[in-house]
């Protein structure tokens, strides 16, 4: 009776630890198809590429007649490096949502299934709107005013690698910021939070917000009111969504 209680709690536990080790296997399936994907796009990227992704990257500061410099020896090949590597993870980036996508599909309910497909497109549309916006409305502008704040002062001779890393600090905030309406309407829908409670918060979510754009975007002022007010405008219309948004229940 006794080698029956046992074989029988061995088999159980055979039996969990099989799907467990499944889903590892998958999930390394995945990692490795997506580290592959993202080495062979960045090769490729470098090797037929890159010389038209920097002109393209440090047009706005040559013809506003800036020269680009390199203070080190590697700097302007690891700022290729570097370069490639983002170009590579935008590009692949569609595979790799897909094999997160094939991962985690099995486990979801139809209803669900629609839901996250639209919640994630939309959230890939305001990504891609917030960068745009960045570079269009916001970037060039404070270009041009770091630029004229440091007229008659010194001359402008400015690193490829600390250009690169402004101008990527100072557009991928933008498109993390413009996914507020979309956070909020998942922490509405599981009853974390509502319209009433976002409305009656707003003086220190206003705060937090400046303070997370200080901390997000380069050290200066502009970037900060420039990231801030368009996050000010999203939770307002996040509030809106939480206001028209059923809880789960």
């Amino acid at each position: 009776m006794l080698n029956q209680n046992q074989e029988s709690s061995e088999t159980a536990r055979e039996e969990k630890t099989a799907p467990f080790l499944s889903h590892l296997l998958e999930l390394r399936s995945v990692l490795i198809k997506s580290a592959l994907a993202v080495v062979i796009v960045f090769f490729t990227v470098y090797t037929l590429l890159i010389e038209k992704l920097m002109d393209w990257i440090v047009t706005p500061i040559r013809d506003r007649g800036v020269e680009i410099i390199y203070t080190a020896m590697s700097e302007a090949l690891v700022t290729k490096f570097k370069v490639a590597l983002i170009a590579a993870a935008v590009v692949v980036s569609p595979f790799i949502m897909w094999q997160v996508w094939s991962f985690v599909e099995p486990a979801l309910y139809d209803h669900e299934k629609k839901s996250f497909l639209r919640l994630f497109f939309i959230a890939v549309a305001l990504f891609l709107l917030g960068v745009c916006f960045c570079y269009s409305a916001v970037y060039l502008l404070a270009v041009d005013f770091f630029l004229v704040a440091g007229d008659n002062l010194a001359v402008p001779l400015l690193s490829i690698d600390k250009y690169v890393s402004f101008l990527f600090g100072f557009i991928v905030p933008f498109g993390v910021a413009f996914q507020l309406p979309v956070f909020l309407y998942i922490t509405t829908k599981a009853g974390l939070t509502n319209y009433e409670m976002l409305a009656s918060k707003r003086k220190y979510v206003i705060l937090a917000i400046f303070v997370l754009a200080a901390i997000l975007t380069p050290p200066d002022v502009v970037s900060q009111i420039a990231l801030g007010v368009p996050m000010l405008l999203l939770y307002e219309v996040g509030t809106q969504v939480s206001r028209l948004t059923k809880p789960k229940q």
